[in-house]
């Protein structure tokens, strides 16, 4: 099953697809308009759909008319690993890392399938990273290995476009990754019964302007969903609504030779084997606004 949050009227309105449309579940079902909002209510958003689909609900308008917002709006938090591939480590020049590397992004820098990627006015080093990103269905502390994939809500396409010399300019990561306009999540939400579990063994690639750039499979992660979630959960309440950012594999743009930097114009693609490809083009940011 897939979900989208999509817009109407200016306001957010959480739909789930059937076929070629999209069936807004608040006036089908009265759900909440907001993902987020209905899992903390502990809402059986599944069932409401499969109540819609079967019902055949006339609150539907066709997908390809219908404009995204990011996947989740406004996530309580987006956890995001980096050197969870080995071979993305590795070109980095660091070693095979033994605890992955964990920073967050602000619900500020996200943006849906079709929106522009906004590469700012104060930097041309804007780079690309093909990612699986987890939304967190249930959540809590403490959560065992053997019981995490239980807090999945679905899985989606992450890019997360990153501004390296910002990024490098302190031995924190997280100004160079929250530029607005930079963390590209969608086009949708796909739910765990539609991909093997913990979204193992699914091809993963990204293309610029149709070349690929990076290709792995999501199995070669170091770190796994359910064990990334035990992981994070030692530390921190994970709550419904939040997004897990996997990490990115090796073929990003600054480890090239020549670096290859994302320009005004270029089309950069996600694509997940049985989740989707979230799609956008590059635009130059204006100075000033």
């Amino acid at each position: 099953m897939k979900f989208v949050t999509f817009k109407q009227a200016s306001q957010n309105r959480l739909g789930v697809i059937d076929g070629d449309d999209v069936i807004d579940l608040a006036a089908a079902e009265g759900v909440p308009a907001d993902l987020r909002e209905a899992l903390e209510q502990g809402v059986d958003v599944l069932a409401a759909a499969r109540r819609a689909i079967d019902a055949r609900s006339s609150h539907r308008v066709r997908v390809s008319d219908v404009t995204l917002a990011p996947a989740v709006p406004r996530p309580g938090k987006i956890v995001c690993l980096g050197h969870n591939f080995y071979d993305h480590a590795k070109e980095g020049g660091n070693l095979k890392p033994v605890y992955p590397l964990i920073f967050f992004r602000g619900a500020t820098s996200l943006i849906a399938h079709g929106d522009p990627v906004i590469r700012p006015y104060v930097s041309e080093k804007l780079d690309y990273e093909a990612e699986l990103a987890v939304v967190i269905g249930k959540g809590g502390r403490h959560i065992k290995r053997e019981n995490a994939l239980e807090q999945v809500f679905g899985y989606a396409c992450f890019n997360d476009v990153s501004v390296r010399d910002f990024q490098k300019r302190t031995s924190q990561w997280t100004i160079g990754k929250n530029f607005d306009g930079t963390g590209a999540f969608g086009p949708w939400i796909v739910t765990p019964e539609d991909v093997p579990a913990g979204a193992t063994d699914l091809k993963m690639e990204l293309r610029l302007n149709g070349q690929v750039m990076q290709k792995t499979n999501t199995s070669d992660m170091i770190w796994g969903v359910a064990e990334t979630i035990e992981l994070l959960s030692e530390c921190l309440t994970l709550e419904p609504g939040d997004v897990i950012a996997m990490g990115t594999p090796a073929g990003v743009g600054f480890a090239r030779t020549p670096p290859v930097w994302m320009k005004d114009g270029d089309r950069v693609e996600v694509d997940i084997e049985r989740i989707g490809v979230l799609s956008n083009l590059v635009q130059d940011e204006v100075e000033g606004k």
